[in-house]
């Protein structure tokens, strides 16, 4: 016999199976049986054949007015998939009495058979607020509900079989391998995973042995657990809040690393795509820092019903329309530009540098005369040293400005050359011209147009890593929403690594992109790596913590280690010996080995697969391939991306200074592991990581 949660929540399912059976009705066609329990529910409080059950009677009256009035406001017709028809009940206990309510991605009331969807049931809210035992007052449909949750589970329900049971009682896995059918787990809280392969993994408290991958010994793998929990019965209720905002204006999201910022961000568009269908279209964007975080939220939409929401990164989004409004600009894209010319480009300065240019100079509202301000901002060093000494005084030395706006001035010369047909050097264009040209055409034409004809209207715009953006960037982006100005910021300033972007502080980006006084909503649960890894990441970032509080984390591991090593090639034996038996015990596991450079990228990689290493790839370019295995890459590569362990090679004073760079890469780099953490070292470790082992 299974469990008695087990068989409670068989006997549900088997129920909610009969219903769909009987009815195979659509979101809102429930309504009718709501209004045929009504009418019975009249008669009998009319009649007074239920006088000596009317509080009941009145009781079952309002719940069953509220789902009809649910069913009524469902504005969109979405079936209920019978092989996966909800992953939340609820068992609420109000009056004396007790009822049941299931939360998936559409709605079906037949009977005692209630489905709703959780993008915009008021009832959703109990579910993601209170916990199985607490007691709750809301005001649902219009009344004042007040009771408590009997009962608070997630279910994982694939082809119409139930695999998986999360309640606080444990984690019950069917398993055919056991008595009874079903594994039971001790209960851990859940934390948000992302990837393919993450494992929503229990590390059983043990005596952690030096020098080895994996879990405790007697403990079982880590593996990718196939029966995760649907990813919407995760959320928890400060992610909620910020899911279910209203669509219009700028919600910001703060959170440390593993804290749920793109999971909300995310979740927030099928909130708003399921309150207004024509979110979920080629007018919405998701912006993201890195072709790789890109293909896993391209992923990740279709599965929260969200199909026609386009995913890029800014730098593929600014070129598409940079081609399309300047046809006649055909110099090739390049990064080859000097390291002082890209800190102007990226600098918020250059927002006043170009409004001022557009104000400064008469000229026509034309593509000719927006690449001519473009142009001359960059290349006009006494006016750059203007504008910088009026709103960056400390930015930029006088010999620095001079370099970047002559590089400019060439550069301006080989467009003006092109334009005219005539032979110009081999010059480019960097991503920031692409925005910088986009800027200049909205101060100088107006705003962008759409492909089809009048003016680019964005319904909604998601923008994750927000902090490694330049203002004028996502300035570009601002302007082109539509008059709700619908747009979700997620962004965490520790993780801040590109040192040219000119982030100074959440109060001065808001004031570059017009949003002042706008409220900053911190995640304050970091639910991705482990105690002993979150505090590692923290001592490594030192004074440039935001918060003096640690955030709160929902499980222990093993500690973090440092391995030092005379040459890269015995790190590489040692790492060999490691994996092969990490790979034999967990062949699930994703390993991330991160180095400082490429070539030293090349070096472990080579070594690893010599020594015959399973599934060893070298990562270039964020081709990650979200599976198990190791994937070697640099540090620079990994935002916003989870790996099961993590081992960050050569963590040196040579290739980390201490310099608020070096640690907020260390700190990136150390926070991608969702369970292990181990640093590696020839020369001399750095002092961010010497920090962060208490040394």
């Amino acid at each position: 016999m299974p469990p008695p949660i087990v068989a409670e929540e068989l006997a549900l399912l088997g129920q909610v199976l009969a219903g769909l059976d009987r009815g195979s009705a659509p979101a809102g066609a429930g309504g009718e049986s709501a209004r045929r329990e009504l009418e019975h529910l009249r008669e009998e409080l009319l009649s007074g054949r239920g006088a000596t059950d009317r509080a009941a009677l009145l009781d079952e009256y309002h719940r069953q007015s509220a789902l009809l009035e649910h069913a009524r406001g469902t504005a969109r017709s979405v079936t209920v998939a019978r092989n996966s028809p909800y992953f939340g009940h609820l068992r609420l206990r109000e009056a004396g009495g007790e009822w049941d309510v299931c939360l998936g991605n559409g709605t079906f009331i037949d009977g005692a058979v209630r489905i709703v969807d959780w993008r915009n049931a008021p009832i959703s809210r109990l579910y993601y607020r209170y916990g199985q035992g607490d007691a709750y007052e809301e005001e649902i449909a219009g009344r004042t509900r007040s009771g408590s949750v009997a009962v608070r589970r997630s279910v994982t329900i694939r082809d119409a079989r139930l695999q998986r049971v999360d309640a606080p009682e444990g984690i019950f896995r069917a398993d055919t391998g056991v008595p009874g059918g079903w594994e039971v787990a001790a209960r851990e809280p859940p934390r948000l995973a992302g990837g393919e392969a993450a494992t929503l993994a229990v590390y059983r408290a043990a005596a952690v042995p030096r020098r080895r991958l994996g879990t405790a010994p007697g403990g079982p793998p880590m593996r990718a657990d196939k029966h995760l929990p649907d990813i919407a019965a995760l959320i928890d209720p400060e992610q909620f809040a910020l899911i279910t905002q209203p669509a219009s204006g700028a919600v910001v999201i703060r959170g440390t690393a593993g804290s749920g910022k793109t999971t909300v961000a995310l979740h927030r568009i099928a909130y708003l795509a399921y309150e207004d269908p024509a979110i979920d279209s080629r007018w919405s964007l998701v912006v993201v820092f890195s072709r790789a975080l890109r293909d896993y939220v391209s992923h990740v939409l279709p599965a929260l019903g969200v199909r026609r929401v386009r995913v890029l990164t800014l730098h593929e989004w600014a070129l598409e329309q940079r081609r399309r409004l300047f046809p006649a600009l055909t110099l090739e894209s390049g990064d080859d530009a000097p390291a002082v010319v890209q800190k102007l480009m990226h600098h918020p300065g250059m927002l006043t540098a170009l409004a001022e240019q557009v104000a400064g100079v008469p000229g026509a509202a034309s593509v000719v005369q927006a690449i001519d301000d473009w142009g001359s901002a960059l290349s006009r060093a006494d006016f750059l040293a203007d504008v910088m000494a009026r709103v960056a005084p400390d930015a930029f030395s006088a010999g620095e400005l001079e370099r970047a706006s002559d590089w400019c001035r060439r550069r301006h010369m080989d467009v003006a050359a092109a334009l005219a047909g005539e032979p110009y050097a081999d010059a480019t264009l960097t991503p920031a011209d692409d925005a910088l040209l986009l800027r200049a055409w909205q101060l100088r034409v107006g705003r962008i147009p759409a492909p089809d004809g009048g003016p680019l209207r964005l319904r909604h715009v998601a923008i994750d890593e927000v902090q490694d953006f330049s203002p004028l960037e996502v300035r570009v982006l601002l302007d082109c929403l539509d008059g709700r100005r619908s747009v979700t910021l997620a962004g965490d300033t520790q993780q801040h690594v590109l040192q040219d972007a000119g982030f100074a502080s959440w109060h001065d980006f808001f004031r570059h992109l017009g949003l002042a006084g706008t409220e900053v909503n911190t995640l304050r649960v970091s639910y991705r790596s482990t105690r002993e890894i979150v505090a590692f990441g923290r001592a490594v970032l030192g004074e440039l913590r935001e918060d003096d509080a640690a955030p709160l984390t929902t499980r222990g591991g093993p500690p973090v280690e440092l391995f030092r090593f005379t040459d890269h090639g015995a790190a590489v034996a040692f790492l060999a010996e490691a994996l092969a038996r990490l790979a034999a015990d967990e062949p699930l596991a994703s390993v991330a080995i991160l180095t400082p450079t490429a070539e030293l990228s090349e070096v472990y990689a080579r070594g690893l697969r010599a020594a015959e290493v399973p599934r060893v790839e070298r990562v270039r370019d964020q081709a990650f391939r979200f599976a198990p295995g190791v994937e070697v890459t640099e540090v620079t590569q990994v935002k916003g991306l989870e790996f099961d362990y993590v081992i960050l090679a050569e963590v040196s004073t040579a290739h980390y200074p201490d310099t608020p760079h070096a640690r907020r890469l260390l700190h990136v780099g150390a926070t991608r592991a969702i369970h292990q953490l181990w640093l590696t070292s020839v020369g001399t470790p750095a002092a961010a990581v010497r920090a962060g082992l208490g040394d």
